[in-house]
C-alpha cells in the first residue's frame, strides 16, 4: 500500500505496474484517472472522496489532480508486494538505456529535436 499525495495541478504521468493491479482510494479531493485497454481504447473518470478505482495489471494508466488549489490524498494496494513500476516517459527518453533517436521519431512521427527536447526532460 501506498499513501498517496497530488499537489494542485500534478501529474503522475502514464505507467504500469506489470506484475500487479492497482486499487485507488480518493481519501481527499478530486482525481482524473485515466487507462488504455488493450485494444488501445483510452478510458478516464473523475474520482471523488471515498470513490476506488482499479488499474488493471499492465494496463498504461495516469492520474491528474486539476484542482488548481486542493491537494488530493489517495491510498494506493496493490495485488502483489512487488507490483513493480515502468514509467513511460522515464523510460522511453531516458539516457541511461537510450532508445535511438530514429526509432523514437519514427513511432511518434516527430522530429529529431522534439526526442532530444524530450530527452533532456528526462536527463
Amino acid at each position: 500500500m501506498a499513501l498517496l499525495q497530488y499537489p494542485p495541478g500534478t501529474v503522475n504521468p502514464p505507467h504500469t505496474h506489470p506484475r500487479g493491479t492497482e486499487l485507488l482510494f480518493i481519501i481527499e479531493g478530486t482525481l482524473e484517472v485515466g487507462l488504455v485497454d488493450t485494444t488501445n481504447k483510452l478510458f478516464t473518470n473523475v474520482l471523488y472522496k471515498g470513490d476506488i478505482f482499479a488499474f488493471p495489471k499492465g494496463l498504461v494508466h495516469f492520474q491528474i489532480n486539476n484542482d488548481k488549489y486542493q491537494t488530493v490524498t489517495a491510498l494506493a494496494a496493490f495485488s502483489s508486494s512487488n507490483a513493480g513500476l515502468v514509467r513511460l516517459p522515464n523510460t522511453l527518453f531516458n539516457s541511461s538505456a537510450p532508445i535511438s533517436d530514429e526509432v523514437l521519431e519514427i513511432s511518434f512521427g516527430v522530429s529529431g529535436d522534439v526526442v532530444k527536447a524530450l530527452r533532456a526532460q528526462f536527463a
